[in-house]
């Protein structure tokens, strides 16, 4: 019965320093295996490389088996320029970083810029796009604002205009700016319909009324209020004489 018992002791003995020198292996393999490179794929028009470099560089001083995968996949996507990534280790020394980058389609606010399908992003960046046509709406409004704003887009395009801001206040009150500078207030309700009956009388107004408009207010059930530019000349208008209307 001793010797069994000393047996049992000598093999657990062994398996010990058996397992021991395992990973005392397992680690020098460990150790012997940095990452040596990063490749990042992708068109970068306006992600920062130094910024991606940057977010990476505290994420890849370990070996190529103890990167955290999940870290560096969720700090890439972090960055406000990434639309998707993926991330992948490559024998024996590579992480392999593919990147779609944002696309931006027009202003939000003052900082904010808005995909073509309504996503908000805001890169540090964003002032390189004041050319741009800015939207503004409530906050966690920006899809539907966004869709709002296209509406308004196409019926101005129509008449050949084009439209540089559009807003929705809290109160989802409308108010839109067009390239020439003249603004139009739409009120809270059935603005498109007063937008559309407003630019049906374009052909009557003709272009010299319609460059001496500074503000057009919607907002009345019949007709609309005009402020006139301060420098523009006096316009005279003329009554239609019901005997010509024949």
């Amino acid at each position: 019965m001793q010797v069994v018992k000393t047996l049992l002791v000598l093999v657990l003995l062994v398996l010990a320093v058996w397992g021991l020198r395992q990973q005392v292996v397992s680690d020098k393999v460990t150790e012997s295996l940095p990452i040596r490179y990063v490749r990042t794929e992708g068109v970068f028009q306006y992600l920062s490389k130094d910024e991606l470099k940057a977010s990476l560089l505290p994420l890849v001083t370990a070996s190529i088996f103890d990167a955290d995968m999940q870290l560096i996949h969720a700090t890439v996507a972090k960055l406000a320029w990434v639309k998707s990534v993926s991330v992948e280790r490559v024998w024996p020394d590579t992480i392999d970083i593919k990147v779609h980058e944002r696309k931006a389609y027009v202003r939000w606010g003052e900082n904010g810029l808005l995909t073509e399908y309504g996503e908000l992003f805001m890169p540090n960046n964003a002032d390189q796009f004041k050319s741009l046509l800015l939207v503004e709406g409530p906050k966690q409004q920006e899809a539907k604002t966004l869709e709002i704003m296209k509406g308004v887009k196409t019926a101005l395009s129509d008449q050949a205009l084009e439209l540089a801001e559009f807003a929705v206040n809290d109160r989802e009150a409308w108010k839109i700016k067009l390239k020439t500078g003249l603004e139009i207030l739409l009120g809270r309700t059935g603005q498109l319909e007063k937008l559309q009956r407003f630019l049906q009388t374009f052909p009557v107004l003709g272009q010299e009324k319609i460059a001496a408009m500074q503000v057009v207010d919607l907002r009345y059930p019949n007709g609309y209020a005009v402020s006139w530019k301060p420098d523009s000349e006096p316009i005279e208008w003329v009554k239609s004489n019901p005997q010509d209307t024949n």
